[in-house]
């Protein structure tokens, strides 16, 4: 299994996914197309039924179910896109066999290093087979180890036809880094009573609780004058900005948060004296604190425009997703059996938020629960991103033994 998950994920990271927030299109980039009709060949390839892939990218197919016992509908989901914080383009993933505990050196031409002083965690994968980049480039586990550990997963059930199942749907996702993941996701076609994103990190990530989130926008209209005569005329857009974020409560900044703590978070500044620009994400499990923070945020905006006119300061806030526990919780059953899944395999669930989106979040609200599941990468969305493969095996395994348990489990007729 571990041969097969390292040459499905070299080979995914190749192509270039990066998703691209200023694009309209859907997917936004070509090269989740590109992807998405490899992952269509490589489906039917296995044996999965109906593999296609939509003109807004959504790749879809079906492992048919081999036992006459009445059993749900379930689904496994993971993105075809890489985030845009970091070059995804000529990757260069490299095999670390037996990882020692030390240093790796990603790139000795640039002097790139990852080392456990850095980043304490990667201790903890002594004797793992790491999969990391050469220092340039971001590697793309995020999400491409999840697609690689579905379609083993997938692959071994249809070479043991003696393991009974349900018909299980496989989806791969565009545009998730960017927030629209499930936007045009055809929830009734996938026809699952429940899934999974395997979209997650360390062993035994099991994650139902997720940020309600909103996106602000802040435009502020200055008036620019000769700075020799401006005394008494100039309006100066980007001071305007940061007396803005100057009244939000530095403390409540994703830098100074953990837990269940929300935030604000400035994710893009732009400005002269003529014209700014804010965008924040706005983020809390709490539902109530949630729609206090954006309440605070349109004070604040209100403050200004009473300060500098109403027509210099527009605000647009628009939410994202909410917290998918609401939509978790009624059908807890389908954790227990994630929970019982890892156990049988001697991994330990570790059960905590997710501080950040997946596209679990937003299905969930869509009306098909989707917890989320654990791939073993770590450093998403930069030059020191990795991935365990034993831990990826750890997941395919986790993927099987759900869908064994699924089939097994006594259901309501």
């Amino acid at each position: 299994m571990k041969k097969e998950l390292i040459e499905r994920l070299t080979r995914y990271v190749q192509v270039d996914t990066r998703s691209n927030p200023d694009s309209g299109t859907c997917p936004s980039t070509p090269g989740q197309l590109e992807l998405g009709r490899m992952l269509v060949d490589e489906l039917k390839a296995i044996g999965l039924t109906d593999a296609a892939m939509d003109d807004n990218g959504y790749v879809m197919a079906t492992l048919p179910g081999n036992t006459d016992r009445s059993v749900p509908v379930i689904g496994f989901l993971a993105h075809l896109d890489t985030a845009a914080d970091f070059t995804g383009k000529n990757v260069k993933p490299q095999i670390v066999e037996a990882y020692d505990g030390g240093d790796i050196v990603l790139n000795a031409e640039q002097g790139i290093v990852l080392s456990p002083r850095d980043f304490p965690e990667l201790a903890g994968y002594r004797g793992h087979t790491l999969v990391t980049t050469d220092g340039t480039t971001l590697l793309g586990a995020d999400n491409k180890a999840g697609i690689a550990i579905i379609m083993t997963a997938m692959h071994h059930l249809v070479r043991n036809p003696g393991i009974r199942r349900g018909a299980v749907r496989v989806a791969f996702t565009p545009d998730e880094e960017i927030g629209r993941g499930p936007h045009r996701f055809d929830v009734a076609r996938f026809g699952a009573w429940a899934a999974y994103t395997v979209d997650g990190g360390p062993l035994g990530e099991l994650q139902y609780e997720s940020f309600n989130a909103a996106q602000a926008v802040i435009e502020i209209r200055g008036k620019n004058v000769h700075p020799g005569t401006a005394k008494g005329k100039m309006i100066h857009a980007s001071k305007i900005a940061m007396e803005f974020h100057a009244k939000l409560p530095a403390e409540e900044a994703p830098e100074y948060t953990e837990g269940r703590e929300g935030f604000y978070h400035l994710i893009r500044f732009e400005g002269d004296v003529e014209h700014a620009r804010m965008q924040y994400i706005i983020r809390d499990f709490d539902r109530e604190k949630f729609e206090d923070r954006k309440a605070y945020l349109a004070h604040v905006a209100a403050e200004l425009q009473a300060a500098y006119g109403e027509e210099r300061i527009r605000i647009e806030m628009n939410d994202q997703y909410y917290n998918m526990r609401d939509k978790i919780e009624p059908v807890r059953e389908i954790i227990d059996i994630a929970e019982e899944a890892m156990r049988s395999l001697g991994i330990e669930p570790v059960i905590r938020p997710i501080r950040g989106g997946t596209d679990g979040s937003q299905l969930s609200c869509m009306g098909l629960p989707t917890p989320n599941l654990f791939t073993g990468g770590e450093n998403f969305h930069g030059r020191y991103e990795y991935v365990s493969v034993d831990v990826m095996a750890k997941a395919a395994e986790t993927v099987i033994e759900i869908v064994k348990r699924f089939a097994e489990r006594d259901w309501p007729q």
